[in-house]
């Protein structure tokens, strides 16, 4: 995984007037992921600097859970050890990073995210930062999982609701390993077999016990000529399928035929 600092351009320029735009650096983290297990419980990254300029960098460690939107929630661990904390690296210095579990394994697999955070470079103060030179720094985020004893990777789709034309469903792992929702696919038939609707939305990872709700909003038209439909969700391990027919009131008043003008 590669990492850059973005150079200040177009707009960003204008708003800070007369500010210069710092030189671009790059730096690398492999692996991507990290996954312990209790006969493994710990595991070397490598950080390399592959700029033309010194870098400092700092490592934290959280705990990872994601909510049924799909956003990420943190939480500071003790769970997580690693070394060091805090770095430079010459130009083209690369530098190994022990990280390692301090709990035991679980029933279902834990989850956590190591960062490596770039710091604005020695000596330069926060005056000097916001006078002279633009920069954004990069936060890099690693995915750590503790592996279970016994793994079993199961999903499903669960309908919430289908009403007024709104579909609403949600994706659950119901096993006790994570997988990586690629995308899902609604895709609806009319009468005759022909396609109504065919949509599809991304997704990202659902954890062991966790869930991502989606909701798909139909027209009238589409609501009322919809027959079947078919859900579909793709992941890095197998993938998970639906199927329904739309329940009586499910396009509800709005989707309904309109009245007639008065008189006729």
């Amino acid at each position: 995984m590669r990492a850059r600092t973005t150079l200040a351009i177009g707009f960003l320029g204008l708003a800070l007037g007369q500010a210069e735009v710092a030189s671009a650096s790059t730096f690398h983290v492999t692996p991507v992921q990290v996954s312990l297990t209790s006969a493994s419980p710990s595991m070397l990254l490598s950080l390399g600097n592959e700029s033309d300029q010194e870098l400092r960098f700092q490592i934290s460690a959280f705990a990872w859970d994601m909510d049924d939107q799909g956003q990420m929630q943190l939480t500071p661990t003790r769970d997580i050890v690693f070394f060091p904390m805090l770095l430079t690296l010459a130009p083209g210095m690369e530098r190994k990073v022990r990280v390692g579990s301090a709990t035991s394994v679980g029933a279902a697999e834990k989850t956590y995210r190591i960062f490596v955070e770039e710091l604005p470079p020695a000596g330069v103060t926060k005056a000097a930062s916001a006078g002279s030179q633009v920069s954004v720094l990069t936060k890099m985020g690693i995915p750590i999982f503790l592996e279970p004893q016994h793994s079993e990777s199961a999903g499903a789709i669960e309908i919430l609701g289908f009403e007024a034309g709104h579909l609403r469903y949600r994706v659950r792992n119901t096993g006790n390993v994570h997988f990586v929702l690629q995308s899902v696919r609604v895709h609806g038939f009319g009468a005759t077999g022909e396609d109504v609707v065919d949509r599809q939305s991304d997704g990202w990872y659902v954890l062991a016990g966790g869930s991502r709700t989606y909701e798909e909003t139909l027209s009238a038209d589409e609501c009322t000529r919809l027959k079947s439909v078919s859900i579909e969700a793709r992941t890095d391990r197998d993938p998970i399928t639906v199927h329904l027919e739309p329940p009586a009131g499910a396009c509800g008043p709005k989707a309904q035929t309109e009245p007639k003008p008065r008189g006729e």
